[in-house]
């Protein structure tokens, strides 16, 4: 069976978040807000904990029944996905109540995102190749800005996001609107990303599956070339 169109994850797949410390870094000195460099490092790793970070860490404790309930769909609307991750950032002292805000804002930005190193090398030769390319990301913004300003924006044919749906993976509807927005039957597509829970809900699709390690940019710089492998 050849493959002709492949989907893939953004966050842990394609690209990476920031680290926490250089996303409260980026925000403090925007709001021109100063803290020791004793207390920014102790926010940034309770940050962290709280998992307030959107792409980066899952929160360490339990959640409270109420935000645990938001948590569970909040990439279905970016009302719901704005509200959990400046909830979970509430549960950490800020000098400023505007910096939670601000630092959600942060997170949608290019400069916050970095490609893995071979992201736009399997992207295009996916493109040479003549293989549709979609992204499906559970998500509560965007992301075609970060794709554009990191130059492989003309290599996606098509763009499926929880929150323009209000279906988040792993449920096969998104996947079925992806494989749609590309023309190609499930069963010559392959789904890529980092989470086996949610990515994993393409097999019950019928499209098969290949997953990548959500690791550092610096610590994964080719897991994405044997995508190319799998292309019959």
């Amino acid at each position: 069976m050849a493959i002709k169109g492949v989907l893939f994850d953004f966050s842990g797949t394609l690209f990476r978040i920031e680290s926490t410390e250089s996303w409260l870094r980026a925000v403090l000195a925007e709001a021109d807000v100063t803290l020791s460099e004793a207390e920014l490092v102790r926010t940034a790793e309770q940050l962290e904990a709280a998992g307030a970070l959107a792409g980066g860490a899952l929160p360490e404790d339990p959640l409270p029944d109420d935000l645990a309930a938001l948590w569970a769909v909040r990439d279905c609307s970016a009302e719901a996905h704005r509200a959990a991750y400046t909830a979970l950032s509430r549960r950490v002292p800020l000098p400023a109540a505007r910096l939670h805000d601000a630092l959600y804002d942060r997170h949608m930005t290019p400069a916050a995102w970095r490609p893995y190193p071979d992201t736009a090398e399997v992207l295009g030769a996916l493109r040479e190749r003549g293989v549709a390319v979609g992204v499906v990301s559970n998500i509560g913004w965007d992301l075609r800005p970060v794709f554009r300003a990191h130059g492989v924006d003309p290599y996606v044919d098509a763009y499926v996001l929880s929150y323009e749906h209000g279906v988040q993976k792993p449920d096969t509807r998104l996947f079925a609107m992806a494989c749609d927005a590309l023309g190609v039957a499930p069963q010559d597509t392959l789904m890529v990303g980092d989470s086996r829970p949610a990515d994993g809900g393409a097999a019950d699709l019928g499209c098969a599956v290949h997953f990548v390690d959500h690791r550092p940019v610096a610590e994964r710089p080719d897991a994405l070339r044997p995508v190319l492998g799998l292309i019959g």
